[in-house]
């Protein structure tokens, strides 16, 4: 059985993802004026390319070179059975050591807020940061665990069958926010 979707609504087209991440890292400079000390890390998939894409805007902004890193929870899962034997497995960068820093955590979506917990059991695996916060392009409710973001981008309540699709144009040529419909069926 194969999933498939069918576009139901644009949340956010290519310029109002644009203008959402800029107001992210206003927020983002307005909350840390110690900007500094701050390492940004990115969830692997898309939450790493927004965190560059942040990091970018903040440096432009505050001409303070941000430090990126990139998280890849695969391991950290609690649904990693589900994947199957051999789960594809990416690699972690931590840019530098995270002791004492503030952390801003990226993520494309968030969800159940099991792929932040799981996130969040990696990075304390890697040191002790002063705090966490977290930054999502999108907020889409049904929370399992009572983990809230920080600086959100856009807040949206979905129906039993829609999901959110982030495209971002380095990894699926064009930039856009979309709800789709879930559909089981067979091609």
């Amino acid at each position: 059985m194969n999933i498939q979707f069918k576009d139901k609504r644009i949340l956010l087209d290519k310029m109002e993802m644009q203008r959402t991440i800029e107001r992210l890292s206003s927020e983002i400079i307005k909350d840390n004026p110690d900007i500094e000390v701050l390492c940004i890390m990115g969830i692997r998939k898309r939450g790493d390319i927004l965190a560059k894409r942040l990091a970018n805007i903040l440096k432009k902004t505050t001409s303070w070179e941000i430090e990126v890193g990139v998280l890849d929870i695969t391991l950290y899962r609690d649904d990693l059975t589900i994947y199957g034997p051999k789960p594809i497995i990416g690699s972690t960068y931590f840019p530098s050591s995270i002791d004492g820093k503030e952390v801003l955590l990226v993520d494309d979506v968030i969800y159940t807020g099991r792929t932040i917990r799981s996130a969040l059991d990696e990075i304390m695996d890697y040191g002790r940061p002063l705090r966490i916060k977290l930054a999502v392009l999108v907020n889409r409710g049904g929370r399992e665990l009572p983990i809230l973001p920080d600086y959100t981008g856009i807040s949206v309540e979905l129906g039993e069958k829609e999901e959110i699709q982030v495209l971002l144009k380095e990894t699926d040529k064009e930039d856009m926010v979309k709800v789709v419909e879930v559909k089981n069926g067979i091609r």
